[in-house]
């Protein structure tokens, strides 16, 4: 893990430096995730906080190590933000409905292709 120093706030080439991120990268995600907002000083200059750093280090942990898209990126942070205690238990839930409900599409398939067939049938 990525030792942060103990300092109040970080420039964005700082930033970058501790995270291996290009400037540009960090600059997207202020735009995709709400939960990184840097300050800005007086003339505009990010000031990056601790809390700020461990956030990019998640990120870019889910995107680049985990592979999650931006989109199952911003649900993770979401969900611990909301203090779901147990986001793998949530998950499998999500997934176990999302499941049945794909199930459930394939029936109402099967019935309505079963009902196209017996009236062209005659039945």
């Amino acid at each position: 893990m990525v030792e942060i120093p103990n300092k109040l706030y970080f420039n964005i080439g700082e930033v970058s430096a501790l995270t291996g991120l290009e400037p540009h990268v960090l600059r997207f995600w202020e735009n995709e995730f709400n939960e990184l907002k840097p300050k800005k000083t007086k003339t505009g200059r990010r000031a990056y906080q601790r809390k700020d750093i461990e956030v990019i280090l998640n990120i870019k942990q889910m995107l680049y190590e985990q592979h999650f898209t931006i989109q199952g990126a911003r649900r993770q942070l979401h969900l611990k933000k909301e203090g779901v205690s147990d986001i793998k238990k949530h998950d499998d839930k999500f997934f176990l409905l999302r499941g049945i409900r794909e199930r459930l599409i394939g029936l109402q398939q099967d019935i309505y292709n079963d009902k196209q067939h017996f009236s062209n049938a005659g039945f």
